[in-house]
């Protein structure tokens, strides 16, 4: 399945927001390094995420039975990583400019 989303996080997050991203990215799996922007590879799985002015963009393949899942729990873990909900800017997920 073709994937391409773009979550409510903003490309002017501070650093903070940044390492916490990173961290959360390292943690899902299928995890392969940032060699050309964040990526995630396995068998018939290649995404890769970029910071985009629409908000965090993942694209790529994976197939739909891991797709559900592996989605999930990547919001899941930023919303508690960063402290507010994790969706999509067109689902009426907000962004947060306020960084205090």
């Amino acid at each position: 399945m073709n994937v391409d989303v773009n979550l409510n996080i903003h490309y002017t997050a501070p650093d903070q927001v940044w390492d916490k991203v990173g961290k959360v990215y390292e943690s899902m799996p299928y995890w392969a390094g940032t060699e050309n922007g964040p990526c995630w590879k396995g068998n018939n799985i290649d995404l890769w995420a970029s910071v985009e002015p629409s908000g965090i963009q993942i694209a790529g393949e994976m197939p739909d039975n891991i797709w559900e899942s592996w989605y999930f729990g990547l919001k899941r873990k930023l919303t508690e990583s960063l402290g507010y909900e994790i969706g999509e800017p067109e689902d009426g997920f907000d962004f947060k400019y306020d960084w205090d």
